[in-house]
């Protein structure tokens, strides 16, 4: 009984549930990102490369009575394919926190904590009734400076 509360506890908290939702979310945003890239990129670089098709570029080895295959290309592939990714979802990303971005609000100066002698023009506390430096007695209603 004990193990169905923490499990119900464990399941109930809600970084779980928000933890889920972004898996959900991010898989369906992985296809709109491969999709972007598949359909629309990639095109866009046949064209500008000439239909260059990284992905069939390979050496063969002959070895012995085997035979090995290295395809360098599908992983040059792969890596510019994440690179496209990675950009893509970059500049999606900071449209949607430029779209979330708080204006902030203006901040009020810090209450004046000094003010000015009246007779020596010296900087002292606020709550000072006598001057400390030409010892002028104040007048008991001063504006702040």
């Amino acid at each position: 009984m004990k193990i169905i509360q923490e499990f119900k506890t464990f399941i109930s908290r809600g970084n779980v549930l928000d933890m889920a939702v972004g898996v959900i979310i991010g898989g369906a945003f992985t296809a709109i990102v491969n999709s972007l890239v598949a359909d629309v990129i990639n095109p866009i670089l046949g064209i500008i490369t000439g239909g260059l098709d990284f992905s069939a570029l390979s050496i063969t080895f002959n070895v012995g009575a085997g035979e090995a295959k290295l395809n360098y290309g599908a992983f040059i592939s792969a890596i510019i394919n994440f690179l496209l990714v990675a950009a893509a979802l970059f500049l999606l990303v900071k449209a949607i926190n430029k779209l979330h971005r708080k204006k902030e609000a203006p901040v009020a100066p810090p209450a004046p904590t000094t003010k000015v002698c009246p007779f020596c023009c010296s900087e002292i506390a606020l709550e000072a009734t006598r001057c400390p430096h030409c010892t002028s007695q104040l007048p008991e209603e001063q504006e702040p400076a």
